[in-house]
C-alpha cells in the first residue's frame, strides 16, 4: 500500500532544469497542505537548490540518483539504466510504497516503458493509456485518452480506455456519470474504422457502468464541452493534442500582433485586458498540465517537458488529487465490473 502523503518527483527531468522543478514543487506545497515530497536526483544539486526554498525542506526528502534519462534517449536504453536514473528511482518509490504517485517532466517514451515494467498493468488491461485534461467551453475540462502511448488500438483497447477515462473523470471532475464519446471522422454510426464501430457497440451495451456513451465526436467538437471524456488511439490523440496546443499559441500570438499594430489597437488592448487575460489563462497549457498513465498498478504522471513553475505545480497537484481519490482502485473496480458483464 502506497503512502498517499508523499509524491515522488523526478527533479532532474524536463527542459527547464532543476530550479524550475523545485520552484514548482514549492508552489504545490503551498497549495496542498499535508503533501510531502521525495525529490529524486543529484543530492548535492538538490540540496543546493533547496536553499532558495527553505520552507520546502521540512516537507521533502532527497533520494539520490546518479543518472538522468536524456530527452532523446531510446526507451530500451533508458530501461537498462532504470535503477540509477532519477526517473526510474521515482517510479520505484511508487512500486515500493514510499510514494502515492510519481511525477516526471522527462522523456515520455522512457517514462512509459519504465512505469509499465515496474508497476505492471492492472488485471484485464492490455495496454495502459496516457490521459490528460484539455480546456473546453463546458462547465469542466474534458478528459482525453490515449494521447500517444499506443499508436494502434483494437476495439477492446478503446473500450478499456473509455472505462478508465470515465473513472478518471468521476474522481477528478467529481462527475457521477461522465459523458463518453469516441473520436471519429463523422458522427454517423457507419463512419470510421471497424475497430471504432465495434468499440461503440460494446460501449452502448455497457449500461451497467457509471458513464453515458454518447456516440462519436469529430475533431472540431473536442473543446465544445458537449462530452466529458474523449477516447481515441494514441496516434490520433497525439495529433489532436499537438494541434490544439499549436492553435492556442497561434491565437495568442495573433492577438498580440493585433493589439500592437497601432496606437488605437494598444488602447483597445488596455480596455479589453481583463478579457484577454482570461483567454490567455484558459489556453495556457501550464494550467492543464499533468498527463497520467491509466491502467497501471500505481500512479505515474507526465509533466510537459517545457512546463514552467505553474505547470509543474499543476501536475503535482493533479497527482495529489488522484492519490486522495484513490483513482487506481476505482479504475480496477470499474474494469472488473466491465469484464464481468462482458463475459
Amino acid at each position: 500500500m502506497s503512502d498517499s502523503s508523499w509524491i515522488a518527483v523526478d527533479a532532474m527531468g524536463g527542459d527547464e532544469g532543476l530550479a524550475v522543478m523545485l520552484a514548482g514543487v514549492a508552489r504545490a506545497r503551498r497549495q496542498f497542505e499535508g503533501m510531502k515530497f521525495l525529490l529524486v536526483g543529484d543530492e548535492a544539486a538538490i540540496r543546493d537548490g533547496l536553499k532558495t526554498h527553505p520552507n520546502l525542506s521540512n516537507n521533502a526528502e532527497i533520494v539520490h540518483a546518479p543518472d538522468v534519462v536524456g530527452s532523446s534517449e531510446t526507451a530500451g536504453k533508458a530501461l537498462r539504466r532504470a535503477r540509477t536514473t532519477s526517473m526510474g528511482i521515482a517510479i520505484d518509490c511508487v512500486k515500493q510504497g514510499r510514494a502515492g504517485a510519481a511525477v516526471s517532466s522527462g522523456n515520455t517514451g522512457a517514462l512509459m516503458a519504465m512505469a509499465k515494467l515496474a508497476l505492471r498493468t492492472m488485471p484485464g488491461i492490455d495496454r495502459p493509456a496516457l490521459a490528460a485534461m484539455l480546456p473546453s467551453l463546458g462547465d469542466n475540462d474534458v478528459v482525453m485518452l490515449d494521447l500517444g502511448a499506443n499508436t494502434e488500438c483494437d476495439a477492446r483497447n478503446l473500450m478499456q480506455f473509455a472505462v478508465m477515462g470515465a473513472a478518471y473523470a468521476r474522481t477528478t471532475l467529481d462527475l457521477a456519470s461522465p459523458r463518453v464519446a469516441l473520436l471519429n471522422i463523422g458522427s454517423e454510426d457507419q463512419k470510421g474504422t471497424e475497430e471504432i464501430r465495434d468499440a461503440a457497440q460494446g460501449l452502448r451495451d455497457a449500461t451497467h457502468l457509471p458513464m453515458r456513451f454518447t456516440g462519436f465526436i469529430e475533431g472540431d467538437q473536442i473543446a465544445r464541452g458537449h462530452v466529458d471524456v474523449i477516447v481515441c488511439d494514441g496516434f490520433s490523440g497525439n495529433i489532436a493534442l499537438k494541434t490544439a496546443e499549436g492553435t492556442a499559441r497561434f491565437v495568442a500570438d495573433l492577438l498580440k500582433r493585433a493589439f500592437t499594430s497601432s496606437v488605437r489597437s494598444k488602447i483597445g488592448f488596455l480596455i479589453s485586458r481583463p478579457a484577454t487575460q482570461l483567454l490567455r489563462d484558459h489556453l495556457d497549457p501550464n494550467n492543464h498540465n499533468g498527463a497520467v498513465f491509466l491502467g497501471l498498478n500505481g500512479l505515474v504522471l507526465k509533466s510537459h517537458g517545457g512546463a514552467n513553475e505553474l505547470g509543474v505545480a499543476t501536475a503535482i497537484g493533479n497527482a495529489a488529487k488522484m492519490v486522495k481519490a484513490d483513482l487506481a482502485r476505482r479504475i480496477a473496480e470499474d474494469l472488473g465490473n466491465f469484464e464481468k458483464q462482458a463475459a
